[in-house]
């Protein structure tokens, strides 16, 4: 498939850009630094900004579907800009014509309880609320977008390097946990899981989970 990222340098990004190339397809990577992407076979880096619209509307033009890792937590104001910027890519991706949008999404809307959702409990980090409730505001966006054929996967609650194992659990907007009460999920498997809804959609206009 023909993908555009945004955000392939990123944490989750870097991971998705990783999971994709090893699966044959072509991306191109939008990014505000490309000279931080190593060359690849099927790799295009661009640099981009996704507060222009327009401009960023004509970088995804002809692509097969999006592929959003855009985040806000190096901004000062992270909750607003990470808004602002998802406003945007809708926007652009709307007017690009690609009608699937894939989103990376965060764990604490996710419930922990009937009604409770993580974000709104005593033990969330605080050094997190922005950007969790940036991403929840995001999932209430597409939630709300009738144009496109969008999907956010949200991670578990703890997400970081780790294996690549292909087994792990899927669920749709209540937290996963291991039997010790742990909800994680390595970025590596992360990936795998986003890139399989895109090679294979099965949760489309629905947000999902992925967690061991």
């Amino acid at each position: 498939m023909n993908i555009a990222l945004i955000g392939a340098t990123g944490f989750i990004g870097s991971a998705l850009l990783k999971e994709a190339l090893s699966r044959g397809h072509r991306v191109r990577a939008l990014v505000t630094q490309p000279h931080k992407l190593a060359p690849s076979a099927n790799l295009d880096p661009v640099k981009s900004d996704v507060n222009d619209t327009d401009a960023l509307a004509a970088q995804l033009k002809g692509h097969d579907a999006v592929m959003s890792a855009f985040s806000g937590h190096a901004q000062a104001d992270t909750e607003a800009y990470y808004l602002r910027g998802m406003r945007s890519i809708i926007a652009a991706t709307r007017q690009a014509g690609v009608s699937r949008l894939l989103v990376v999404g965060g764990a604490g809307s996710l419930e922990v309880a009937p009604g409770v959702q993580l974000l709104d409990t005593p033990q969330f980090p605080a050094a997190h609320k922005a950007s969790a409730e940036g991403a929840r505001q995001a999932l209430r966006l597409l939630r709300g977008e009738d144009g496109l054929d969008w999907t956010m996967l949200s991670p578990s609650a703890l997400i970081a390097p780790g294996e690549r194992t292909g087994r792990y659990r899927l669920g749709s907007d209540q937290l996963i946990r291991n039997a010790a009460g742990e909800s994680r999920i390595s970025a590596e498997d992360y990936a795998v899981a986003f890139v399989d809804e895109l090679e294979k959609p099965a949760h489309p206009r629905q947000r999902f989970t992925v967690g061991y």
